[in-house]
């Protein structure tokens, strides 16, 4: 008997609730599903006002739901409303690295242009996962766009593990891996002004596989930017499973492609996906401000 094709059952998950019913699990917003895998566009929100505690609640679930949830329409929000709506969710984290703003530490201002020499987020990642307590989410608003291009990719790690061999699920069941954040953060900065010398950055261990805290679904927490072994393994064989994870995860079909117009904001889910900002649009600009909500550590439920 032959094995079961890898990709057979890999939109199980995802399709086991229509679009119908899940339009029906939420009172307060309105959701457009934009691929059948990932992302929905969020209507009936107006992020410049304090957002009822009932609108909170169907964001905390579509977002778990569907891994990004995608805001059109907006105005250009003022670093406060950013700030007050992403506090809804958590308290709000600080990244290790990047310069802060002297006014809003919280806030991480994105700035492209024909200067830079690096582009935030330019390989699949999943935002400081080095961090022993990685963040939950982070919002995005850009506020100039390139005009074309600049567009942000994000892939479903529900899809990915579900589309993976129950023999492999099998072998990395309980597995731990080390994410590393010296080589993605070591003089990233140091064009903003940023001098990093002596500086410690953070290194964590978390399951490879980890278990969503409100969906309760498994996701891979691995990716290519802080990932740096799988304990208990030697290297050559670490190395050989995370090149087939990283290939693997971002296959399209777990994927949405999304193009950015000037206010739109993106809101995902550092616990279920990951993400990539093209950089195809140099020496145009791209500006906007992020702010990130902190997550809890990451853990794995066994059967």
């Amino acid at each position: 008997m032959s094995e079961r094709p890898l990709h057979e059952g890999k939109l199980d998950r995802a399709q086991a609730l229509s679009n119908a019913q899940r339009e029906e699990m939420y009172a307060t917003i309105s959701t457009t599903p934009v691929t059948p895998v990932i992302g929905v566009e969020i209507e009936d929100v107006d992020l410049t006002v304090d957002v009822p505690d009932d609108q909170i609640e169907d964001l905390t679930r579509a977002l778990a739901n569907y891994n990004v949830l995608f805001f059109r329409d907006q105005p250009e929000l003022t670093p406060e409303q950013q700030i007050r709506f992403a506090r809804r969710f958590g308290e709000l984290h600080l990244h290790p690295a990047a310069p802060k703003d002297a006014e809003h530490p919280e806030l991480f201002v994105i700035h492209t242009h024909g200067e830079s020499f690096v582009n935030n987020g330019a390989d699949w990642h999943t935002d400081v996962s080095c961090d022993e307590e990685p963040p939950l989410g982070t919002m995005l608003q850009i506020h100039r766009t390139p005009g074309s291009g600049g567009d942000t990719l994000f892939a479903n790690m529900y899809a990915a593990y579900d589309a993976l061999s129950e023999r492999m699920k099998s072998l990395l069941d309980g597995k731990i891996a080390v994410h590393d954040s010296e080589r993605a953060y070591r003089g990233r900065y140091s064009d903003k002004g940023v001098d990093d010398t002596g500086v410690t950055f953070p290194t964590a261990d978390h399951p490879v596989i980890r278990t969503h805290p409100v969906s309760g679904r498994r996701a891979l927490y691995v990716n290519e930017t802080f990932t740096k072994r799988i304990r208990g393994m030697t290297e050559e064989e670490s190395d050989a499973i995370l090149e087939f994870l990283y290939r693997h995860m971002v296959r399209p079909e777990f994927q949405v492609r999304f193009h950015w117009k000037p206010n739109s904001i993106a809101f995902w889910d550092n616990r279920c996906t990951q993400h990539l900002a093209m950089w195809d649009y140099w020496p145009n600009e791209r500006y906007g401000h992020r702010v990130t909500v902190k997550g809890d550590k990451p853990f794995y439920r066994a059967n």
